[in-house]
C-alpha cells in the first residue's frame, strides 16, 4: 500500500485545520495535538475573560477540548472555521462553569446563614433600583433585532472581543462592528426613554 504524503506524521503540520479534523474524527492523537496547539491560546484567553480565574479557565479549556475529541464528527466546515467552533465550545463550557460556580456559591451562602446576617439596608433602595435597571436593560435587549442582540450579548455578557465575535458567528469584522454600533445606539435610545443611564 502506498502512503500518501499527507498521511506521514511529518506532513501534519502543513495541513489545514479542516483536514486535521478529518483525522481527529478517526481518533488520530497527533492531529488532535496540532488542533490543540493551534487554538489553545485563543481558547484560554476567552475562557479566562469569561470566568475570571486561571484555574477555572484551565478546567474550561480542558473540558472544551475533551468535548472536541469526543465529538469531532459533529464539526461541519460549511458552518464555520475550526477556531470558531472551538471558541463556541469554550463559550458554552464557560457558561456552564459559571452557572455551577453560582449555584455552589448560593448554596454555601445559604448553608452559612449569610443571607440572614446581611444588613437590611443592603436589600432596600439601592437593590430595588438595581433590579429595576436590570429589568429595563433586559426589556431593551429584547427590542433589538436578533443579529444585533447576539453581538451585544457576546461582547458585554460573555467577554468576547469584536474579532472573536466575528469568528464565532462567522461574519466579517466590519459587520460585527456595524451591528454593535446600531445595537448600542438602539439600547441607548430605549434606556433613555425609560430614564436609565446606559
Amino acid at each position: 500500500m502506498r502512503i500518501r504524503p499527507a498521511d506521514r506524521p511529518d506532513d501534519l503540520g502543513s495541513m489545514a485545520d479542516e483536514e486535521l479534523m478529518l483525522l481527529v474524527r478517526k481518533a488520530d492523537p497527533r492531529a488532535f495535538a496540532l488542533v490543540y496547539d493551534r487554538h489553545c491560546g485563543a481558547a484560554f484567553g476567552l475562557a479566562y475573560r469569561m470566568v475570571g480565574t486561571r484555574g477555572l479557565a484551565e478546567d474550561v479549556v480542558q473540558e472544551a477540548f475533551l468535548a472536541l475529541w469526543r465529538g469531532a464528527a459533529r464539526y461541519d466546515g460549511a458552518r464555520g472555521s475550526v477556531r470558531s467552533w472551538v471558541l463556541g465550545i469554550v463559550h458554552n463550557r464557560a457558561i456552564d462553569a459559571l452557572r455551577r460556580t453560582l449555584v455552589h456559591e448560593r448554596r454555601r451562602a445559604s448553608d452559612e446563614g449569610l443571607e440572614r446576617t446581611m444588613a437590611a439596608e443592603e436589600r432596600t433602595d439601592t437593590e430595588a433600583v438595581r433590579n429595576d435597571d436590570a429589568r429595563f436593560v433586559r426589556a431593551a435587549m429584547d427590542t433589538l433585532p436578533p443579529d444585533q442582540r447576539r453581538v451585544v450579548e457576546l461582547a458585554y455578557f460573555s467577554g468576547y472581543t469584536h474579532t472573536e465575535i466575528a469568528e464565532v458567528i462567522d461574519v466579517p469584522l466590519g459587520t460585527v462592528k456595524g451591528r454593535m454600533r446600531l445595537g448600542l445606539r438602539k439600547l441607548r435610545d430605549e434606556l433613555g426613554r425609560e430614564g436609565v443611564t446606559p
